[in-house]
């Protein structure tokens, strides 16, 4: 397991240096200590103004007091309303006067903090060894995504074959830190990897036939304004891709298991039977997975449903971002699905092989 975890840091480092992350713009954090309203009338369009005293909390001027105006249009998506001991995060200028700051939103990362503490105490807590190593692999899942694969997008590698090496690394981390180095953990390995190669092709295919163009939101126009020179659709089958690495990862290791449990259990089993085996517990899983990831879809879509009320029905459901985001959710099930058969046959074969070469190795010591 070291030697393991050794490895997949010498990579991530590796990686890390080829990959250039950029500069990030500075920012501070700060705390209201005061607000005024001010209203303002510009060509007949009311509008209010927050004149805020900020006391920066961090930063080379800390505990220094600043003047900032915020604007308040009426609009709740773009407003941020403040009041006095809200935390905010300051974006800082040097305009060549000196240190401009300007509000860029609430602080709200103590929340995740919380969150965070609460999720990985229960994870520890309830699946002790195993879930101490699932946590190190949710971190380095994280490192991977935020370190290498955004980096690797951004000095224009591939994003598709970025996103599947990604997730060879994603997945080794996983499979063998949760379920140890042996033939269940790599048959979960080869039957993830098939399946989300196969979603991968079908991304591919959909995009092009359906004419989509890859942005599926405000972010991905500001992601074009910032970097047009990026390969959008190729983004949009990442992102699908990287959807279903969870769900796929857990039916693959859910279907191994079983058929090593079983194999452990009565060794006389045949590939055959094995095979059959995880097929029966696979129909199970099926339906209930493939309507979990159906569900992340939709309600990460219930704003977009609905506006179908304000639309003509056949207008709504070719939209970009409406065909977009049902094919992802409908990729990813395919992918569950093929991911059943694809990981019986190989978990059948692998696990019987070896423990069929395990006892012939004891009787010959024997």
């Amino acid at each position: 397991m070291k030697k393991f975890l050794f490895v997949l840091v010498s990579i991530f480092l590796m990686l890390s240096c080829i990959a250039d992350e950029g500069k990030i713009l500075p920012s501070q954090t700060g705390i209201v200590q005061n607000v005024q309203y001010v209203d303002l009338d510009e060509s007949d369009v009311s509008q209010t103004k927050q004149t805020v005293e900020v006391k920066l909390l961090t930063g080379e001027f800390k505990g220094e007091t600043v003047e900032l105006d915020n604007m308040l249009t009426g609009n709740p998506y773009y407003d941020i309303k403040l009041k006095r001991n809200t935390k905010v995060i300051l974006h800082a200028e040097d305009n060549g006067n000196g240190i401009e700051y300007s509000i860029e939103d609430i602080k709200r990362s103590g929340v995740l903090l919380w969150l965070s503490v609460i999720f990985c105490a229960l994870l520890v807590y309830v699946g002790r060894k195993k879930g101490l190593y699932s946590l190190i692999s949710i971190v380095l899942t994280v490192l991977f995504i935020t370190h290498l694969l955004s980096p690797m997008i951004l000095v224009g590698i591939n994003p598709v074959l970025a996103t599947f090496l990604i997730c060879i690394l994603s997945t080794s981390a996983t499979m063998y830190s949760v379920g140890g180095f042996n033939a269940k953990s790599t048959s979960a390995v080869i039957g993830t990897l098939l399946s989300l190669f196969f979603a991968g092709v079908l991304s591919y295919i959909t995009m092009f036939t359906a004419h989509l163009t890859g942005f599926t939101g405000e972010n991905s126009m500001f992601l074009y304004t910032a970097h047009p020179e990026l390969n959008f659709i190729g983004i949009a089958i990442s992102a699908i891709v990287l959807a279903t690495l969870g769900a796929v990862m857990d039916v693959a290791m859910s279907i191994a298991s079983t058929i090593n449990e079983i194999c452990e259990i009565d060794e006389t089993k045949s590939v055959k039977e094995l095979f059959i085996s995880g097929m029966n517990v696979g129909r199970d899983i099926i339906g209930t997975m493939a309507n979990t990831l159906i569900l992340v879809y939709l309600g990460g879509s219930i704003p977009l449903l609905l506006l179908a009320g304000n639309i003509d029905l056949q207008k709504f459901i070719n939209l970009n971002q409406v065909v977009t985001e049902t094919a992802s959710a409908l990729i990813g099930s395919i992918a569950i699905v093929i991911c059943v058969p694809f990981t019986a046959i190989t978990a059948s074969q692998l696990i019987k092989h070896f423990k069929t070469k395990s006892a012939e190795n004891l009787n010959f010591q024997a």
